[in-house]
């Protein structure tokens, strides 16, 4: 699994494994181990070093960190960093933010030692619980699709083992893996699913969910990764600037699928500094286009408002700002001009997304 994991990268000389000290990680940086005292991967040459991540969210958890430290030195990695993180508190939760707090810490570590690639211990029942989260909080395609097994300079080798045969490794190797109590806390949505919900599911409905999970991921992976293709070519194709502003014209939108149009409005909204709409605000600025005339705003996430401004709108405020002088009125004039359909038809309305509180520079 490591070499088709490392052959899709391009065999990176340098990696890092990210270890918690977890049975998973563990088990990964011991098979890291087995190549770097062989020097190479597939005739590839190789050095393999690791970084232990502090969240500070435990009591005795540097103490931990220094632990894992010494067993992956004593595995033979080199060099082993320990890097202590702040977990900010954020508005998408405790597990959010020490994700984003881990990944930054584990960007710089690679950056610094100059590692081709960062392994993630990650499991096949990991990623069935990420797809039984996404589907519980209603999520869409790109969040079934689970964790991707590339992403950057971030692999995941071990997305088709279980979490078993990892300790099957840790065994074998003679390591005593830490086993995070706040794997097992029941205020946490993971480990709720992971302890009660998984094994309730195996029992009623027979094994083979975890796998069954997994296997959706991987295939609304490839869906999730055609439909962003299709959509970012799309939108190169139809996104009109307006200084800081973005239109896209309602005729040209009104006729794509669906999955399309909605994936449209959240890379305009994007675009001009928003954040990820959730789906009812997508469908709130995708209801403008069944309005008459002009009509809005809708806000989205990042303080994004969007318009839907008729071609007569568009004109009227092309004529006030011309006749003003004013450099607004030329770029309505501008975006107003362009107003016309996908294959050069009738003239339309469009979707205007402005940043309301624009970043200061």
């Amino acid at each position: 699994m490591l070499q088709d994991a490392l052959a899709e990268v391009g065999y990176p000389d340098r990696i890092l494994v990210a270890c918690s000290g977890g049975p998973d990680s563990l088990a990964l940086a011991a098979v890291a181990a087995y190549f770097a005292r062989r020097g190479h991967v597939d005739g590839h040459p190789v050095a393999v070093g690791a970084v232990v991540v502090d969240h500070q969210l435990q009591a005795g958890s540097a103490d931990v960190a220094a632990r894992t430290a010494e067993s992956l030195k004593e595995l033979g990695l080199n060099p082993v960093l320990v890097r202590a993180v702040d977990v900010a508190a954020g508005g998408f939760g405790p597990e959010a933010a020490a994700r984003d707090a881990r990944h930054a810490a584990l960007e710089a570590a690679a950056e610094e030692w100059n590692a081709g690639a960062v392994l993630l211990g990650h499991t096949l029942d990991d990623q069935a619980e990420q797809v039984l989260l996404g589907l519980a909080r209603g999520s869409g395609t790109r969040s079934l699709a689970g964790m991707r097994p590339v992403r950057g300079k971030l692999l995941r080798p071990f997305l088709g083992l279980r979490r078993a045969e990892t300790l099957e490794i840790c065994r074998a190797e003679e390591l005593d893996p830490w086993h995070d109590p706040s794997n097992a806390d029941p205020s946490f949505a993971r480990s709720r699913t992971r302890v009660e919900v998984m094994p309730l599911l195996e029992e009623k409905l027979g094994p083979g969910v975890a796998e069954s999970l997994a296997r959706t991921a991987a295939i609304l992976q490839q869906d999730a990764d055609y439909l962003d293709e299709v959509a970012e070519s799309t939108f190169s194709a139809l996104a009109e600037r307006s200084g800081r502003d973005i239109s896209l014209p309602e005729e040209a939108l009104t006729e794509l699928a669906p999955a399309i149009r909605f994936r449209l409005i959240a890379k305009a909204a994007a675009d001009v500094g928003g954040q990820q709409p959730s789906y009812q605000r997508l469908q709130a600025a995708e209801a403008l286009l069944r309005r008459k005339g002009s009509a809005g705003p809708v806000e989205l996430p990042g303080s994004v408002s969007v318009y839907r401004l008729s071609l007569a709108q568009l004109e009227a405020e092309a004529r006030e700002g011309m006749e003003a002088g004013d450099e607004a009125g030329a770029l309505t004039k501008e975006a107003s001009a362009g107003a016309a359909g996908p294959r050069g038809g009738a003239r339309c309305g469009k979707l205007v997304f402005r940043l309301s509180k624009p970043t200061r520079l």
